[in-house]
């Protein structure tokens, strides 16, 4: 396996939490509705995929306590962006599904998060706007590793 120079990881790292750190702040003006922390939207994004997890399986997925998720779920709730349902299957464990609320929230964050990052792309130079668009497979493969590793800890 080839190595890198140390300070590669350390300013890819830093790169991206900057560029996620400012698409929230420029994503958080002109939104309906009390603010949404990020473990929050991530939560309502896992239900979105996957209609109907549980939240002990909601827990593992998003590599939180399960005290902490249902922390999460129930301020959902009480805000109208979760349903929380008994499972048929066992009735000591929750279901999630999202509201109607949530789903144009969530929808209206992703067509904002589309324009915004989609304005600043088209300001960079052709070799740039290429040099992003070939990244894209080793960054999704990057998640992957990184997401593999936090289920094997």
């Amino acid at each position: 396996m080839e190595t890198e120079p140390a300070e590669f990881p350390e300013e890819l790292a830093d790169a991206l939490v900057r560029i996620q750190r400012l698409v929230r702040r420029r994503l958080r003006g002109g939104l309906a509705g009390p603010r949404l922390r990020g473990a929050e939207v991530e939560l309502l994004r896992l239900v979105e995929g996957r209609p109907g997890v549980r939240v002990s399986d909601a827990a593992r997925a998003l590599h939180l306590a399960g005290n902490s998720v249902s922390t999460l779920v129930n301020r959902l709730v009480r805000e109208g962006y979760l349903i929380r349902e008994t499972d048929p299957a066992d009735r000591r464990a929750a279901r999630l599904l999202l509201t109607e609320a949530a789903e144009k929230r969530l929808g209206d964050w992703r067509r904002r998060r589309a324009e915004l990052v989609g304005r600043h792309v088209a300001r960079l130079g052709p070799a740039d706007r290429e040099a992003l668009r070939a990244a894209l497979p080793a960054l999704r493969e990057l998640a992957v590793t990184l997401h593999e590793e936090a289920d094997e800890t």
